[in-house]
């Protein structure tokens, strides 16, 4: 593929054959995607359609964008957080023929210029991690809208915002909740965030999880992994919640509920996981335990108050994504990786054996709204249960698991209703 006419914005293009090297490492524990990549590149249905996809640039996402290209796409992948890309990844894309625009560590106004260039190519699709690019067409592209036939969301945030704008009547297009399907947010949302979030967290701060305090706020997908994985690490875990349901089940997995508020006191390390806005901000500051840890799993960096701290606290940077604010009353925290994403700020998000079914899920849903975009409302739409299913038969097939069947006479059982007591 050409390496001097594709469009592009990225560090350092000498990168490339370091970042070659690692979506190949990723490749060769993504059975389900490469799979489904053979299969598109004999077909193609995505020919003569353009893809722009606002997600996280790293060796997975790289082989995500491999597939679509496969299919027959034209892609132009632009980051869904300053802190996530992997530079020599996106150099490597590059050299590939994709149009990539992302920077790690750029600054907010070249963020958005990104978010910008990848909706230049006027994509038929877009693929979202966030909602960044939808939000971007409907409140300042509108015009641009008109060529979009469908997108697809990763995160509960997105999905979140997106229901909101199909209720409000001002969603243009049909969304796939991507991270709504079982094999998503069953899998990447406990298993990838709670393994990556203690990754991240570790390579940051070195801190010993044994016997440490940790709070997890909310308890979806992605707070139960990470309060199971630091237990499982010999972490006394708190978690607090606003659902009643939630804290419940959260009660009977065992772990401790309380408020945030009760809580912070006694916390070596506070992760927020809840997908709002202000979840440790000043009232907490002010009762936080002295030196605690206070880093960010969900999607934006406003679960934590860094504004506040920026204003009103004297900073010292420990390390590059370490910082130690001194809060007004003497006492301090540490805060991980800006507030961002700790499993991508501080470590490379999730591992490739997760991320290969929610990347086959988005692949999936950009070749069912390729087929089925015009007879589709412009509302939120969940991924078919028959692509659930063919992506979990993929994976266990790669895993060399077999399963049972049902007989013709327990089918019947199932579906009918005379046969009772």
């Amino acid at each position: 593929m050409p390496t001097t006419t594709t469009q592009s914005r990225i560090a350092d293009p000498s990168l490339a054959p370091e970042g070659k090297e690692r979506i190949e490492w990723a490749n060769e524990r993504m059975p389900v995607l490469a799979d489904l990549r053979e299969d598109l590149a004999k077909t193609q249905p995505l020919q003569g359609k353009r893809i722009a996809a606002c997600l996280h640039v790293t060796k997975e996402t790289a082989n995500l964008m491999r597939t679509l290209q496969a299919a027959g796409a034209e892609v132009a992948l632009c980051a869904s957080n300053p802190l996530s890309t992997q530079d020599d990844v996106a150099a490597a894309l590059v050299e590939e023929g994709i149009h990539v625009y992302a920077v790690h560590g750029i600054d907010h106004e070249g963020y958005y210029e990104c978010v910008d260039s990848a909706l230049d190519h006027q994509p038929h699709f877009t693929m979202d991690d966030g909602g960044d690019l939808v939000s971007k067409l409907h409140e300042e592209r509108p015009e641009d809208i008109s060529n979009v036939e469908g997108g697809t969301e990763e995160t509960t945030t997105g999905v979140t915002r997106f229901r909101a704008m199909a209720n409000e009547g001002v969603l243009e297009y049909p969304v796939i909740a991507v991270n709504d399907a079982q094999t998503k947010h069953f899998f990447d949302n406990r298993y990838g965030t709670g393994q990556s979030t203690i990754d991240g967290i570790i390579r940051a701060t070195s801190m010993l999880l044994a016997g440490s305090h940790v709070v997890v706020a909310g308890y979806g997908w992605c707070g139960r992994g990470i309060a199971m994985r630091a237990e499982g690490m010999g972490a006394r875990v708190t978690v607090t919640e606003v659902s009643p349901v939630r804290a419940l089940e959260a009660a009977m997995d065992g772990f401790n509920v309380q408020t945030m508020k009760d809580a912070a006191p006694n916390a070596d390390l506070i992760v927020t996981s809840t997908g709002n806005k202000h979840i440790v901000d000043e009232a907490i500051f002010d009762v936080i335990k002295d030196g605690c840890i206070v880093a960010n799993a969900g999607h934006f960096d406003h679960e934590i108050d860094t504004a506040w701290l920026q204003e009103n606290t004297e900073r010292d940077q420990i390390r590059e994504g370490v910082d130690r604010f001194t809060l007004p009353n003497g006492s301090s925290v540490i805060l991980l990786g800006e507030g961002r994403l700790v499993n991508l700020a501080m470590a490379e998000g999730h591992p490739p054996e997760v991320m290969d079914m929610s990347f086959a899920n988005q692949a999936r849903a950009v070749l069912y709204l390729n087929e089925n975009s015009k007879g589709l409302d412009p509302v939120v739409h969940d991924v078919p249960i028959e692509v659930d299913e063919d992506i979990a038969q993929r994976k266990l097939n790669a895993m060399g698991i077999r399963i049972d069947e049902l007989t013709e006479e327990q089918h019947e059982y199932m579906t009918g209703w005379r046969e009772g007591t």
